[in-house]
């Protein structure tokens, strides 16, 4: 009787997983999240929320990728209860978000030209544009996954593998920055339509990561309607909300009557109520454009059982 090491389906080990060009990407994001995090961690230094985020960031987003590139390895991604192609999809993109602003942030708060004062010294600043260097590159090997496996026309793919599944990731980001502002001395409490506002970033939000999870656990079968029209009618409310929002926060907070048109000049740098307001308004406009591209894209797509 003849026994085989072969198990069936093929190898237990995919090479694929790191010599595809996707694989690649994700190697890369290996190599240059582990030295960008090596190079704050060792001599370049982090301080304050700015720098703690930057470091959290990177830290996620290696773990991360660390999983996926196991997973996708060992082909241990079919013992999960995951919608694979739609975890890594969104995770490719939240990733993408988050190098991003940190690859701005670490350079703009802790990199510098001039040789920081000892025991710092030049070194520290060595390694601090260093590692703003490896910050970019790390956020080019994300958004490089993020390219190659957009879905594209005509393509079976991943929910969030398509641009509305992409925008989707987007908007609870920028969601986020808005929760951020408003928490920073922003005086939302002052008006119940400002208290509108907050109430419909929040329910816009938590819609989002609703649509985010159900696709992700691969769940969106057992909702008693089509997934890609209740995706298409959430979408449509949301765009209204936003539409409110977008009128109400700017009158309520810069029409002489109700607040400031301008910025108070006795207002602290850093710290301004008026600055947070701005903030609010800025993405404010910003989330609802994503809303509107989301509408037009959802039309497209035909849902497909998860990948």
């Amino acid at each position: 009787m003849g026994s085989t090491m072969e198990p069936p389906g093929g190898g237990y080990l995919h090479l694929g997983a790191v010599t595809s060009p996707v694989g690649t990407a994700r190697v890369l994001q290996l190599a240059f999240g582990c030295t960008t995090f090596s190079l704050v961690a060792h001599r370049g230094g982090f301080a304050g929320v700015q720098g703690t985020f930057c470091v959290a960031a990177w830290g996620f987003c290696f773990a991360l990728s660390g999983l996926v590139v196991a997973c996708e390895f060992t082909r241990l991604h079919s013992c999960l209860h995951l919608s694979w192609g739609n975890f890594t999809a969104a995770f490719a993109m939240l990733a993408t978000l988050l190098s991003a602003t940190a690859a701005v942030i670490y350079p703009l708060y802790f990199t510098r030209l001039e040789c920081p004062p000892e025991p710092a010294g030049c070194a520290a600043r060595d390694f601090r544009l260093a590692a703003s260097v490896s910050a970019g590159l790390l956020f080019l090997a994300y958004a490089a996954e993020v390219a190659l496996t957009r879905a594209r026309p005509g393509q079976v793919a991943s929910y969030m593998a398509t641009v509305s599944g992409l925008l989707k990731i987007v908007q609870a980001f920028v969601a986020c920055i808005i929760f951020g502002a408003l928490v920073y001395d922003s005086r939302y409490g002052r008006y119940v339509a400002t208290q509108w506002c907050v109430a419909v970033y929040s329910l816009c939000f938590l819609a989002t990561v609703a649509v985010v999870v159900l696709s992700v656990t691969g769940h969106t079968g057992g909702l008693g309607c089509p997934f890609d029209r209740l995706v298409v009618v959430y979408t449509f409310l949301a765009v209204l909300l936003y539409l409110s929002a977008a009128v109400i926060w700017p009158v309520f907070c810069f029409d002489p009557k109700y607040g400031e048109p301008g910025r108070p000049p006795d207002c602290p740098r850093g710290g301004c109520f008026w600055d947070s307001q701005l903030v609010v308004a800025t993405f404010t406009y910003v989330n609802l454009l994503l809303y509107v591209a989301d509408l037009a894209y959802s039309q497209r797509i035909r849902f497909v059982p998860p990948l």
